[in-house]
């Protein structure tokens, strides 16, 4: 992108800057919380360009008197200040300019959003259970390192350990950019306690990350909700089996593009408290038909362009775990290392980092930058 097209983009924004400014103080604006939630999060997107482009000025400035020095400079050690300015400017230039272009293209609005993980043993019984209930505490020990919030919803024990299924809620900073890319059938190859033959077996676990919607974001009809509580069961004192604190929800979804209706059963034993259960319900119900209607949206974008990396088909397999060889393979990028047990034990910020490169080049691409 040459210079006088990237300012050309940057003005235009910084025009757009001025208007959302002056919005976000509209009482009539304010007063539209749905909108003023999306002005205010497009203010502060906004703002980090501008400052961006206020240095890229500021360089583009301090290169032209540099060589505006070159060229009218009869004394040497000016001459060569000036040229050690103007390499200096170049190179800050240059960072600038892909730092404002991976800026440029559009986020996803979901990334800030805190998450709700779906883990599910698949294919392989009792060693499909183990495995998920391995991922399980890998993902809580890396969101342990990075300060988020982990709380789990419901879960269902495998007959050998680890889960047949465990519900989770994960809250912090851009936690949905940062795991969205796990979402997918993670396939686990070793030997199982339970083998005698020391066979190797193949097999699978689902995860699914959904972005934690606001109440602004979904339109439910809480009239329509039928509830019923019941006594939890398992680790929990003398409340389990004599307070009725776990909840179960039920509600019919109808997808309005196809008119079918689809009933979705929540339940929740989180806390003690019955109340707090029928809000972490509710908020897993509106997180569901949130991840319903943006995997609609998101189907319509596959027809056009299927992203390798986090927009594709959420049953595909992602990655292997190979224990016999120490072996972490990402097949969405060919990434492999060998350090397997360093990564169960939740080091995966490494092959995020290379996931999140290999989408925004993508991105990149996409958009024409």
């Amino acid at each position: 992108m040459n210079g006088g097209t990237l300012l050309e983009r940057l003005d235009g924004l910084e025009a757009r800057f001025q208007e959302v400014r002056l919005l976000i103080t509209d009482p009539d604006v304010i007063a539209d919380m749905k909108r003023y939630v999306r002005l205010n999060r497009e203010y502060h997107e906004l703002e980090a360009i501008v400052e961006a482009r206020d240095k890229y000025l500021k360089a583009k400035r301090n290169l032209e008197e540099a060589i505006e020095m070159i060229a009218s400079e009869q004394d040497p050690e000016l001459r060569q200040m000036a040229h050690e300015e103007k390499d200096s400017a170049t190179e800050r230039l240059a960072a600038l300019e892909e730092e404002i272009r991976m800026m440029l293209v559009p986020a996803d609005p979901e990334d800030s959003k805190n998450v709700i993980m779906e883990i599910r043993g698949g294919t392989g019984g009792d060693e499909a259970a183990l495995f998920a209930g391995d991922l399980f505490r890998m993902y809580e020990r890396f969101c342990e390192s990075k300060g988020w919030k982990v709380a789990v919803s419901s879960c269902s024990e495998g007959t050998s350990g680890g889960f047949k299924e465990i519900i989770f809620s994960v809250s912090g900073t851009n936690v949905y950019g940062t795991l969205k890319y796990e979402s997918g059938v993670h396939r686990v190859q070793r030997v199982p306690v339970t083998e005698t033959q020391g066979r190797i077996h193949t097999s699978a676990a689902t995860v699914a990350v959904l972005p934690e919607a606001d109440a602004i974001d979904v339109q439910i009809n809480e009239s329509e909700i039928r509830w019923d509580t019941f006594r939890s069961s398992g680790a929990g004192g003398q409340n389990v089996n004599k307070v009725e604190s776990g909840v179960r929800l039920r509600y019919n979804w109808r997808d309005s593009d196809t008119g079918t209706t689809e009933e979705i059963l929540i339940e929740c034993t989180e806390t003690r408290d019955q109340p707090r259960n029928k809000e972490r319900a509710l908020s897993r119900l509106r997180s569901i038909i949130y991840d319903r209607e943006h995997q609609k949206h998101m189907d319509k974008i596959t027809t056009r362009r299927r992203s390798m990396v986090s927009t594709g088909d959420r049953s595909a397999k992602i990655r292997t775990y190979n224990y016999p060889q120490g072996r972490i393979t990402d097949h969405r990028i060919n990434y492999t290392i060998y350090n397997l047990p360093e990564f169960m034990d939740g080091n995966i910020q490494d092959c995020i980092d290379h996931l999140a490169v290999a989408e925004n080049a993508e991105r990149l691409k996409e958009s024409g930058l």
